[in-house]
């Protein structure tokens, strides 16, 4: 008899437990639409475009002063003496050599500038995401601009949410 009642408490508080556990909320939302209207994104893109421009000109310098060497070796060759015509080869290695180094310091100054002026509005968003997930007690919520969800209800978008909580409109 204890036995027997033992055995119905245990299934009852296994099932009565498991009864009560929160059933998983998924919600989704499209980043790139709300990054889009983030407050700072259009200031912080356009001087990340103003910098990438001033890299591309410097770049630009670089290739034609190259082109530039490169068309009077090759136009002057014939009356170079060995020693001027390796001289040229090898500055015009360094130069190709600089211009290689150039382009992969002014990638990575991009990268870096692009971390450093959007990181402060991504983490708005971050936290604006997980707020709103909290206090509308989603337990999951997928980012739509990646297209991994082909089908999700519509009221379980939390853009209008988050808008709301940054005050955007």
């Amino acid at each position: 008899m204890k036995k027997l009642l033992l055995i119905v408490t245990l299934v009852l508080v296994f099932f009565g437990t498991s009864a009560v556990a929160q059933q998983p909320k998924f919600g989704h939302i499209n980043t790139n639409e709300l990054l889009r209207v983030m407050p700072g994104r259009d200031s912080a893109q356009a001087q990340l475009e103003r910098h990438a421009r001033t890299l591309e000109v410097k770049f630009s310098e670089m290739q034609t002063e190259l082109q530039t060497k490169l068309q009077e070796y090759v136009a002057n060759e014939a009356t170079y003496s060995d020693l001027i015509r390796q001289s040229m080869q090898r500055e015009l290695n360094s130069l190709q050599e600089r211009i290689r180094e150039f382009q992969e310091l002014a990638q990575q100054d991009l990268a870096q500038m692009e971390s450093t002026l959007l990181s402060p509005i991504l983490d708005a968003a971050r936290s604006a995401i997980q707020e709103v997930a909290t206090e509308l007690g989603y337990t999951y919520v997928f980012d739509t601009a990646a297209g991994a969800i082909l089908v999700s209800p519509p009221g379980d978008n939390l853009l209008d949410e988050v808008k709301a909580r940054l005050n955007i409109r």
